[in-house]
């Protein structure tokens, strides 16, 4: 042997292959040369003598002119033998991708002129294949030069959106649920079960298997049955191509595509570019996504073994590859491979024996290949009992967190960085959407709120109520839960927002009654009116022209002695705490409509919907003058027009913060690989307060006796009940409220009808009241909530002083001459608008005492102090002289310190 010798030449396949066999053009490796022995070749060569150029044409490099007929002889020859029909099989047939086998004899044979009249027809039938797929050589050549490569193609990758801690999902989305795992990544079993049961030569063959694309070609044109005869480079090529239909062009394209990839692209890239792409049933695309669907692994073999799939595991996940989902029109009889799909016993039953079937015929391959020993295959067992049940609930889209998904997408579309992008485009793209919903909270929400669970109040009432309930983080925006209804792909109850068209979707607005008096608290204060301020609180009351005679304003309570006359003069601090609606009818009137809108919007309501449910977007570019005097009247200050639960949430919150706006949102971050794509936007601490600190503390400490909001964990609380009535019942309630906060967590809680707006009464025939049904929900969902989320209860926990800001003398009426007498602590209102309102109790002090000091205990013990050494005591934490504990004065009845 000559080692001197030049090695043998690589095989020629792809462009190479299609650039050789051109007319004109030099002959493929082993095929016979202008020198060979059967004579002049029409390959062309500089020694050939030239042919007659009529109809012909002319090819570079070449020194004769063949014409179609000639070169079709050429192949004739090539594939038959000798021009004088000796047969045998080429010794370049593996380069010639119509290889045939020649046949013996002589040129008189009958049989030899059988051979060639049938091997005539089929390079005619071929022909006329390739016409009516409307290709040819030509087209071919084009297929090479503008199929698009794996990279020009991105595939869809589902994504998912996790809670806030960035690890625990939430929900998988997209049409195709796909994780990417990177070659190197896959673990032994699934690469060598997919090359067993698709492609045994895969490691090998050229990429295109020729003679099976020929065969199945010509058997399809000449009426048999379709066939496939596809290499794993091949059956990758149809995915990403999206020609899943059998056609006769779609197989030329296929190996075009798979030629290209095999010159791009490494044997170990394709294969993990099958893998990830390939559907495996029950909406997973890739093996990951298949992994997890149907064992809860994973297919990466960097993580523990325990965690990945076995071997048994993986050869049964690809053997459903044969058939991922069952034939709808049949499904019993062509039931697939998954024997956990349904829970028809017969269809399952029918799955298990072809699953099973054709998981041995895998395993069997895998020993064949030499990649698994005979005696570890004899000790697999088929993995039943390891195997998922299907549920197309896994997705999480049905679960109550479905909305949070749905807001999430929402906003996303609606940001800077997504601007112009559909919602497919986000679900599809492989990106991980951390939300701000913190899973603690999240489960309070929904046990309290949602009336099939049995750990909530609603469970005991009747199945025709609904709640809805949004937690805000205070200073931040983000939202901590939401649960808006049961059925996360149903009605959004708590919110709105625009769906995939951009249109609005969602109902959760309703008529806020006197729980959106806190905006109309806060534009006074804003205003300059103080907390001491005496108002007229007599019942009914006319404010003409609009309201007088049947119209005239009611309160549905009266002011308590601690603050004032009942049915006559009360402070607006007592008018808070008794929920009285004539004194903030005349609060709204006596500052304008429009300065309580613009503090409800400069809290956090976007939006406010007219009596006809007309929504009107609160905008930062909104005319809320002109808004307010066409669309809303002085009832908006005791909460007549609806807004969402979620904007209420925000805009307590907001109180919560001292007066910090932020933006409530959903979603925490966005990422893409390692890359950040979004970023929430949160506020600063030096940006404008809606109120200044000591108005913001006069706010809270007002909302702070409302007794609806005690949590009796020790928590500094504040909070605002309201309800509003039946509009054809003067008798019933149709909506209950109860908002409230902490200094670290506020939040919304509404309840009434599923549909319809009706009469709400409680399982034991009560009316509803915000101080009933919504605030036991409230505060079941902020104990647990605070537990879940571990919450301190710290020194930046506990509310300031109250300032005493503003002007005493901005009421509509007189100082009283008698003054009031401190009764204990206070109490809170059910609140209603029109004639609503309710509740009531008493204050902790009076607003005509001078707090020197303040300092609430627990369980919501509060101490006031009147003098230097009672503060010194309080500070020290020893009960003052004189002071009022438990609600009850320990100082004689009636001494009050003049204001």
């Amino acid at each position: 042997m000559n080692n001197d010798a030049a090695p043998p030449p690589r095989p020629v396949v792809g462009r190479a292959w299609i650039r050789r066999a051109r007319p004109g053009g030099p002959p493929p490796p082993g095929m016979p040369g202008p020198t060979d022995q059967a004579g002049p070749s029409e390959w062309g060569g500089r020694q050939q003598r030239r042919a007659s150029t009529r109809g012909a044409s002319s090819r570079p490099g070449s020194n004769e002119r063949v014409t179609g007929r000639t070169w079709i002889a050429a192949i004739n020859e090539r594939i038959g033998g000798g021009r004088d029909g000796s047969g045998g099989r080429h010794r370049w047939r593996r380069q010639w991708p119509f290889g045939g086998r020649g046949g013996p004899g002589d040129a008189g044979d009958q049989a030899v002129a059988r051979k060639a009249k049938l091997r005539n027809r089929l390079i005619a039938s071929f022909a006329v294949f390739l016409m009516l797929a409307g290709l040819g050589l030509v087209a071919a050549t084009y297929f090479v030069d503008s199929v698009e490569t794996p990279d020009q193609l991105p595939l869809p990758e589902s994504t998912t959106v996790y809670y806030s801690d960035g690890k625990t999902v939430m929900a998988r989305l997209g049409s195709e649920n796909r994780t990417h795992l990177a070659f190197g990544e896959l673990n032994d079993p699934v690469k060598d079960a997919a090359v067993a049961a698709e492609d045994r030569t895969f490691w090998t063959n050229d990429g295109v298997d020729f003679s099976a694309v020929m065969r199945a070609a010509w058997h399809n044109f000449t009426g048999g049955g379709r066939q496939g005869g596809s290499t794993i480079a091949q059956q990758y090529a149809r995915y990403i191509l999206d020609s899943r239909e059998v056609t006769y062009s779609r197989k030329l394209r296929e190996a075009v595509v798979a030629w290209k990839l095999t010159d791009k692209y490494s044997k170990e890239e394709i294969l993990g570019f099958y893998l990830n792409t390939v559907p495996f049933g029950r909406g997973a695309y890739g093996i990951e996504a298949a992994a997890q669907a149907y064992f809860g692994k994973t297919a990466n073999k960097n993580a523990a073994p325990e965690r990945q799939i076995t071997v048994s595991e993986a050869a049964m996940l690809v053997a459903n590859m044969k058939q991922p989902e069952p034939d709808p029109n049949n499904p019993i009889e062509s039931a697939g491979y998954d024997p956990k799909r349904t829970k028809n016993e017969q269809q399952n039953a029918n799955a298990l024996a072809n699953s099973t079937q054709r998981w041995g015929y895998v395993l069997d391959a895998v020993v064949e290949m030499g990649r698994l020993a005979p005696e570890e295959r004899a000790k697999l067992v088929y993995p039943l009992e390891t195997l998922k049940q299907y549920s197309p609930a896994l997705a999480g889209l049905d679960l109550p967190t479905g909305l949070v998904v749905e807001h999430a997408l929402s906003e996303l579309a609606q940001s800077r960085e997504f601007w112009g992008k559909s919602w497919d485009y986000i679900r599809n793209n492989g990106f991980r959407i951390i939300t701000t919903v913190h899973k603690g909270a999240q489960d309070a929400a929904t046990r309290a709120s949602d009336k099939f669970a049995k750990s909530s109040p609603m469970y005991a009432q009747s199945r025709k109520y609904q709640a809805a309930l949004v937690a805000i983080e205070p200073g931040t925006g983000r939202v901590l839960a939401y649960f808006g209804g049961h059925n996360g792909a149903g009605v959004d109850y708590a919110g709105w927002y625009r769906d995939e068209d951009g249109d609005p979707k969602g109902r959760g607005r309703y008529p806020a009654g006197s729980s959106f008096k806190v905006y109309t608290l806060a534009a006074a204060l804003r205003d300059g009116i103080s907390l001491r301020s005496w108002w007229d609180s007599s019942s009914p009351h006319e404010f003409p022209p609009r309201r007088v005679g049947a119209n005239a304003v009611r309160n549905a309570s009266t002011c308590t002695r601690e603050y004032g006359e009942p049915n006559g003069p009360c402070t607006l601090l007592g008018s808070t705490v008794n929920s009285l609606n004539v004194p903030f009818y005349a609060v709204t009137e006596s500052i304008g409509s429009t300065k309580v809108i613009e503090m409800a919007r400069d809290a956090g309501i976007e939006s406010m919907w007219t009596d006809d449910r007309t929504r009107i977007d609160f905008a930062a570019d909104t005319d809320i003058a002109g808004q307010g005097r066409e669309h809303f009247d002085t009832e908006v200050g005791f909460g007549q027009y609806p807004v969402t639960v979620l904007d209420h949430a925000n805009g307590v919150a907001t109180f919560a913060a001292d007066g910090l706006r932020a933006q409530a949102h959903f979603v925490k971050a966005v990422l893409k690989g390692k890359d950040v794509i979004y970023g929430e936007k949160l506020p600063t601490d030096n940006q404008p307060r809606v109120l200044t600190e000591p108005q913001s503390r006069d706010l809270t400490y007002a909302l702070s006796l409302t007794s609806a909001a005690n949590l009796g964990n020790g928590w500094d609380t504040a909070g605002k009940t309201g309800t509003w009535q039946y509009a054809k019942s003067a008798s019933e309630n149709a909506h209950g409220w109860m908002v409230g906060f902490t200094t670290k967590l506020a939040a919304a809680v509404w309840v009434g009808n599923e549909k319809d707006e009706g009469p709400v009464r409680l399982r034991d025939g009560s009316k509803l009241f915000g101080a009933n049904l919504p605030a036991t929900i409230w505060r079941q969902f902020m104990v647990e909530a605070t537990q879940k989320m571990a919450l301190k209860n710290d020194a930046s926990a506990r509310f300031g002083h109250p300032a005493w800001t503003g002007d005493d003398s901005r009421g509509n009426v007189e100082r009283p001459r008698k003054q009031p007498r401190d009764r204990g602590r206070g109490g809170g209102g059910g609140g209603g608008g029109g004639g609503g309102g309710g509740g009531g109790g008493s204050p902790i002090h009076s607003p005509d005492a001078v707090v020197v000091g303040f300092r609430q205990t627990t369980p919501r013990r509060l101490s006031i102090a009147t003098s230097g050494s009672d503060l010194r005591a309080i500070t020290a934490g020893r009960p003052p002289r004189g002071v009022i504990r438990d609600g009850r004065s320990a100082a004689p009845r009636g001494q009050h310190v003049p204001a």
